[in-house]
């Protein structure tokens, strides 16, 4: 299991959610992160995951 970061900004920079979570693959931790962003309405926010690692996994702009 890896760690994942979850972080979503508004446009003027402030955080609005900044989360960590587990998954066994990229793919799960992409699955994770959609489901998290769609129940606080944030998919067209600007919105980041990455892994422990730095990989950036999902991204919006």
């Amino acid at each position: 299991m890896a760690q994942y970061f979850l972080t979503v900004f508004e446009k003027d920079g402030n955080k609005l959610l900044d989360e960590s979570f587990t998954a066994a693959t990229e793919d799960e931790a992409k699955e994770i992160g959609q489901q998290k962003l769609e129940e606080k309405d944030y998919l067209k926010k600007t919105h980041r995951c990455v892994s422990s690692s730095g990989k950036l996994i999902l991204f919006e702009r």
